[in-house]
């Protein structure tokens, strides 16, 4: 039964830090990383003239650039909450 309870509380823990400050930046982060792969593939597909595959890659590349504008909307309704702030 206390495996379970500190189970629980990990995984509050772990929401937590996702709705924090640094969750957040990291999320950014990681989101970002994966425009370097979008890039390659972009990349590779203009050297094919792979038309489907640079669509691909332009979709993929504008998921990444919405998720990164929800995050910072994030991060900035974060700021204007904080009390401290003022």
């Amino acid at each position: 039964m206390s495996t379970e309870v500190s189970k629980t509380s990990a995984l509050k823990k772990a929401k937590g830090f996702k709705k924090s400050k640094p969750g957040t930046y990291l999320s950014i982060g990681t989101t970002l990383f994966g425009a370097v792969s979008v890039m390659k593939q972009a990349k590779k597909a203009r050297g094919e003239q792979d038309t489907l595959q640079l669509v691909d890659a332009i979709v993929s590349a504008a998921a990444i650039a919405t998720g990164v504008a929800l995050l910072v909307r994030e991060l900035r309704r974060m700021n204007s909450d904080d009390v401290l702030a003022d």
